[in-house]
């Protein structure tokens, strides 16, 4: 995949930064949890950089996993972990 950046500060929204993907654009985004039970479908993006904040649903959770699906349909699975 690349590189991702997460910010957390004090009790204000979270926000990832995808800076980089390979594969086939466009690429489907979703934020699971961790394990991954739930998925949240974010955006399909073209280009990076990108940024999103986590949904609120998941705002409590310190664990998620980053699930990005390419035009083949290869997905990548990253495990993000807040600090």
């Amino acid at each position: 995949m690349g590189s991702l950046y997460l910010s957390k500060k004090n009790k204000m929204p979270t926000d990832i930064t995808i800076n980089t993907i390979t594969g086939s654009a466009p690429f489907d985004i979703y934020l699971c949890d961790n394990p991954i039970t739930t998925c949240i479908y974010i955006d399909t993006i073209s280009s990076t950089p990108y940024v999103f904040e986590i949904p609120s649903i998941m705002s409590s959770q310190n664990d998620f996993n980053l699930k990005i699906v390419d035009d083949n349909n290869c997905t990548v699975i990253e495990t993000l972990s807040l600090l």
